[in-house]
């Protein structure tokens, strides 16, 4: 017999899980729980081998509880997947929504026949390796000669007991139990602000707003069903459905990951370090296509914009004080005057918005791509409620129905994006506003917001299924959805898909996520280092927030927004916005504010080509832009740095979070490195008090790193790297570096894959006062490349006036020492040949 442990007075959300019983089915003893602080304690048989074959590449074991099927996705990352003899809950037989369409094609053999060595089989993915033990049953991953993780009981089914107020709710789950060391910390489980390592939480499955949340939240709008160890090891549970994830907060060192419906399959991933773990989950959960030049612009978004006249004189406001601009976005009044009984329109109101196909026009001849609001819920109040429901395009009750609920916005249905009759339709209606001019889409309550889960949806295959069972997929096949739609009717543009919820994989189709509805406080800038840094681990990379908070703020903080808006320079996406009653956009406020951001958009505008380079990078490797401190480092298991980060791996920013600040004690990785807006030199690996202002917060650059910026600009649409600044900051303890920028024409879709582009390379070495540089050129180019470019070369930190520099054979005269800034500068021209530069 072996002990299994409940759950006893869990807050998940606004209910309270009071029991947890494992194995009903097969359960000889429940203990009573007169104490409720401690969890329930059951007996239960566990599985027990009967046979295995092996077959098309996959190992299947079968055991006294029902067949595991295990399968190598790539050289790296494992498979199992479990089919109960009897299953426990409903639609068990749900797709992965996780492992990308080219992974589900096809499996990857394992790269020998399962064998087996006396009691154990073996099945191999590269250096990767799960055991079998037959007697006693169990399951255990190795890279090499590390173990990884090992199941605790595997795959189970139970019981949960929920209690709010005074009902009492049960609900049949299935799920998997595995084994934590004792020092083993935890990344993962999607947006919450709980700190770095979520062990020692159980917490909700199930997206769900929180509408001005700080410094704390235990369920917010994108969950994931994964976590990912110090070991270097990720795990995720391939299931759609709502459930619960238990890290060893219920019972010692066990990590407990539950359902009410759906997928019951985990995968475990390996890596050496961070970016190879990263790269083999998004190996098989999609990489992020590269968004459009223009979506690394500064957009003005605000909730929202009334009319067409305010939009464009808004836009015009930005043009007059000369601060950049590339999109705007507009919100819910474009399809009705007031927040209520309008939703569901999806057309434009032509009192507000008279000629909307000729105020697109204008915005793009600008350089301003517009973005429209959409949302999946149609009111019974709206001008297309008769049309959805003729259509059948709406989740339905049990009598097969449109089911109807009440919400804030109205009373309700919401369309079924998980068939081809609900997409079609709403396909329909971003083809009608694409035609008329729409450059980018917005997805809101994607959660969905409100999900009744009496309500049914309708599968490609005609199966039946519940909310509960697919809700944390909705936002995904919303996104796969459009995405799709748009690769077929636009296939030479790149999309823009903002959406605040999703899966895991959503990433593959192009979903950029933000951190929902932020307090404007000082507690709602706080946690938006850890929000970004937990999702980008995860694939999703362009996960922001609205720049200045969203919700609440009785008056304008000045402070505050300037520090958010500086901190937003260096995340993926540069979107102010907030409720309306304090402008969100700069240019409403004050000359002081107005010019120290403007500063800071400028410098945003300049770093493009650094900024489009790491967009790249995540495309082909899942690598994200903002990466925590232990990124680079296998070495570091302290995960416990939620307020600083690297932005690429040249810089590290700190951003201020507090308000009043005179200095900040700064702690940096190891190196040495630079502060960008001083030049000071510091060592890293060190605590170091920092002096701010409101001009400036802490930005450093590495020792070493190469960062290529372009002029300012005003819009993208007048973006060009012809005239390219190339910044090097040298010292003698980096003798060796490289760097690279990517460039193509920023519209084509798959314009890597089509080769359309070009790689500059990079490389220098140092040896005490001499520099060495090799640039190099990649690529069949593309439309509009420059024929060769103007560079001018920053050497910082160059201590003495050099006796010679040369660029390829011909020796520079003109070359420009500062000894105040210790600044070399050297311009030359470069027809993309291999070239030398030496220093001496």
């Amino acid at each position: 017999m072996t002990k299994r442990l409940g759950v006893s007075k869990v807050f998940l959300g606004i209910s309270l899980v009071t029991g947890l019983v494992l194995n009903p089915l097969i359960a000889v003893q429940a203990v009573e729980n007169k104490n409720n602080d401690k969890p329930y304690t059951i007996a239960s048989k566990a599985h027990k081998y009967v046979s295995h074959s092996y077959q098309n590449g996959e190992l299947t074991v079968t055991t006294t509880l029902g067949d595991v099927t295990f399968s190598a996705l790539n050289d790296s990352a494992i498979e199992a997947v479990f089919k109960a003899k009897q299953a426990a809950v409903s639609a068990s037989n749900l797709p992965s929504y996780t492992i990308s369409e080219t992974h589900q094609d096809h499996t990857l053999l394992f790269s020998q026949k399962a064998s087996q060595q006396g009691n154990v089989l073996v099945g191999s993915a590269g250096n990767m390796r799960v055991e079998i033990t037959t007697q006693p049953y169990s399951v255990s991953y190795f890279k090499g000669k590390q173990l990884l993780v090992k199941e605790e009981q595997g795959f189970y089914s139970g019981t949960v007991i929920e209690q709010h107020d005074s009902q009492t709710q049960t609900h049949n789950v299935h799920g998997v139990r595995f084994n934590l060391s004792d020092s083993e910390q935890l990344l993962g489980t999607g947006e919450r602000v709980l700190g770095m390592d979520r062990r020692g939480h159980r917490l909700p499955l199930y997206n769900r707003a929180h509408y001005g949340y700080e410094t704390e939240s235990v369920q917010m709008n994108y969950s994931l069903p994964a976590v990912m160890s110090n070991k270097h090891y990720m795990l995720l549970f391939d299931n759609s459905a709502k459930g619960w994830v238990d890290l060893a907060k219920s019972e010692h060192n066990v990590l407990q990951f539950e359902a009410v419906a759906g997928r019951n399959a985990y995968i475990v991933v390996a890596g050496d370090s961070y970016p190879e773990l990263i790269a083999n989950y998004t190996d098989i959960s999609g990489t992020q296509p590269m968004l459009p030049r223009w979506a690394f612009g500064n957009f003005a978004s605000r909730f929202g914009y009334r009319t067409q006249q305010e939009v464009m004189d808004t836009v015009a406001k930005f043009k007059a004080l000369n601060i950049p601009l590339d999109s705007i976005i507009i919100d819910l009044y474009w399809f009705g005057k007031d927040i209520q009984g309008h939703m569901g329109n999806l057309a434009w109101d032509k009192d507000a918005f008279p000629e909307p196909e000729k105020m697109l026009r204008e915005l793009r001849e600008q350089g301003i791509q517009p973005i429209l609001i959409t949302e999946p819920f149609i009111l019974s109040s709206s001008k297309r409620w008769d049309d959805a429901v003729t259509q059948k395009v709406l989740a339905k009750d049990a009598e097969g129905n449109p089911k109807t609920f009440d919400f804030y916005f109205g009373n309700t249905g919401i369309v079924d994006v998980f068939n081809d009759t609900g997409r079609n339709w709403f396909n329909n209606i971003y083809q009608e506003l694409a035609e008329q001019g729409v450059q980018g889409w917005w997805g809101d309550l994607g959660e969905p917001e409100v999900h009744p889960s009496d309500a049914l949806h309708i599968l490609d295959n005609g199966q039946q299924v519940s909310a509960d069972a697919i809700h944390n997929a909705y936002g995904h096949q919303w996104a796969k959805m459009l995405f799709q739609h748009l690769q077929t009717t636009q296939p030479e543009q790149r999309p823009f898909i903002l959406m605040r919820a999703g899966a895991a994989g959503s990433q593959r189709y192009g979903m950029v996520p933000w951190t929902g509805d932020v307090n404007r406080t000082w507690g709602g800038l706080k946690p938006q280092v850890e929000l970004s840094l937990q999702m980008g681990m995860f694939g999703l990379g362009y996960t922001h927030s609205d720049l200045g908070g969203f919700a609440g703020g009785e008056q304008f903080n000045k402070e505050l927004y300037i520090r958010w808006l500086q901190y937003g320079v260096f995340q993926p996406v540069y979107r102010p916005h907030g409720q309306e009653h304090i402008p969100s956009e700069v240019v409403f406020h004050d000359k002081e504010t107005q010019d120290i951001l403007r500063k800071f958009i400028e410098l945003r505008y300049q770093m493009m080509p650094y900024n489009y380079t790491l967009a790249y990078q995540n495309s082909q490797s899942g690598l994200p832009l903002m990466r925590p401190t232990f990124m680079d480092d296998a070495a570091n298991t302290d995960l416990s740095n939620k307020g600083s980060y690297l932005w690429g791996d040249a810089f590290f920013v700190h951003p201020i979070t507090s308000a009043n600040l005179s200095s900040v004690d700064v702690t940096l990785p190891d190196g040495v490195w630079f502060n960008y807006f001083t030049g000071k030199k510091f060592e890293g690996g060190k605590t170091h008090k920092v002096e701010v202002n409101l001009e400036q917060i802490p930005v450093f650059v590495k020792a070493g790193a190469f960062v290529p910026m372009v002029e300012k600009f005003q819009t993208t649409q007048n973006y060009s790297s012809e005239h390219l600044t190339l910044h090097y900051w040298a010292d003698a303890q980096v003798q060796n570096a490289t760097g690279s920028m990517y460039e193509d024409d920023g519209h084509t879709m798959n314009a890597d894959k089509r080769g359309e582009f070009e790689l500059l390379n990079f490389a220098a070495k140092q040896n005490n006062s001499q520099l060495g540089m090799l640039l190099m050129h990649q690529g069949k180019g593309y439309k509009g490349m420059p024929k060769a470019r103007e560079i001018t070369l920053k050497i910082h930190n160059w201590q003495q006036q050099p006796k010679q520099v040369k660029v390829g054979d011909q020796i520079i005269q003109s070359y420009d020492w500062n000894n105040k800034n210790s600044t070399l500068t050297v311009k030359f021209n470069w027809q993309y040949q291999p070239l030398t530069l030496q220093v001496q």
